[in-house]
């Protein structure tokens, strides 16, 4: 966050090992991604980690940590982080990200080529790479706006 605004998302998809750890590791998984990540960004400064976990903001206290955990910590205290719990239901954004369904997804997919179209119709200007992912290039103005809303 920078002025209180979120600057960058990131994702990954889980290892099939790791579909198997407990919630409370696999919050410890995201930890340790974003830290590495954007390490280049976080080393030397002091920075605040926002988790909906709770048990997480304790994690420096523990006195019992599986080896796995004990190994993430050892990478975490090169840096001058802050563990704050930040209640799900009040990061609106970031919790509607995180339940988003595979069947929600697919159907995504699904209206790939009509959303295409229905934004040409609107000029803004798309293309499909490689990987299938899409880029687009557009600035929103009151007119794009309100033709958005009527369709």
């Amino acid at each position: 966050m920078q002025h209180g605004k979120v600057i960058a998302y990131a994702s990954k998809q889980l290892k099939p090992y790791e579909r198997n750890y407990p919630t409370h590791d696999l919050e410890l998984v995201v930890v340790v991604f974003a830290r590495k990540i954007y390490r280049h960004f976080l080393f030397g400064e002091t920075c605040e980690i926002f988790t909906n976990h709770k048990s997480l903001k304790y994690l420096f206290s523990q006195k019992e940590l599986n080896m796995r955990q004990r190994k993430w910590i050892e990478l975490l205290k090169d840096y001058d982080c802050i563990i704050q719990y930040h209640p799900g239901k009040a990061n609106v954004m970031v919790d509607t990200l995180s339940r988003k369904s595979i069947g929600s997804l697919a159907a995504i997919r699904g209206c790939q080529r009509q959303l295409l179209e229905d934004l040409r119709s609107l000029q803004v200007h798309m293309r499909v790479l490689d990987s299938g992912a899409l880029v687009a290039n557009f600035r929103v103005q009151l007119d794009l706006v309100g033709r958005i809303k009527a369709i």
